[in-house]
């Protein structure tokens, strides 16, 4: 019972710190302004992470005419919920294209992160609204991107980015190492919150 209550107290304090120095704050703002996108592969195999990466590429090609036009996060959302079903089907016909017979279930939903790095992005750990993409069972490893602004695709410049954050933010989740122990305690931070969430 000691560890536990020593464990909580802990766990407010650095809580509290977070908050007065800004950081968490600016990591809540960041959680904020993007959109993730979260693929998951019916299994481990070979063949079913291969599928995976098969329908994010062909998806992100199809999925970028239907976002170019948001300009910020709540569009972007709602033209997620607006275009599910295509979304859903144009994945299960992927999923047909390359053999598999697996059924597919896509949603926007809102979702748990831990902290993580996509080339020079570091994205803070949260909770965070995201287009969900399930193949078959769902119980192989995911992929994740930032779907808004256009992180995942290969024409993407980083502009985007610059242009849905202000530059503290920005140097937030460009700086790397700089801020790994703060990014960490932003992780434990939200684990310690998301006991909370009913």
């Amino acid at each position: 019972m000691k560890y536990l209550f020593r464990s909580v107290v802990c766990s407010l304090l650095i809580s509290c710190l977070l908050a007065m120095t800004g950081f968490y704050g600016a990591c809540e703002e960041i959680r904020g302004e993007v959109l993730r996108l979260h693929i998951l592969a019916n299994s481990d195999s070979d063949e079913d992470q291969q599928l995976k990466l098969n329908v994010r590429d062909e998806l992100l090609e199809y999925t970028e005419k239907l976002f170019s036009s948001c300009r910020d996060k709540q569009s972007a959302v709602r033209a997620a919920r607006q275009h599910i079903d295509e979304i859903q089907d144009f994945a299960e016909k992927t999923v047909k294209k390359y053999g598999y017979d697996y059924p597919v279930q896509a949603y926007v939903t809102d979702m748990d992160f831990e902290t993580r790095v996509y080339d020079n992005i570091t994205m803070p750990a949260g909770h965070y609204d995201a287009l969900r993409v399930v193949i078959g069972s769902g119980r192989g490893h995911n992929w994740w991107c930032v779907l808004y602004p256009a992180l995942c695709l290969p024409s993407a410049k980083g502009d985007e980015l610059d242009n849905a954050i202000n530059s503290g933010e920005r140097d937030i989740v460009s700086g790397g190492d700089k801020y790994e122990v703060r990014f960490r305690l932003v992780e434990w931070a939200e684990a310690f919150f998301s006991l909370f969430h009913w």
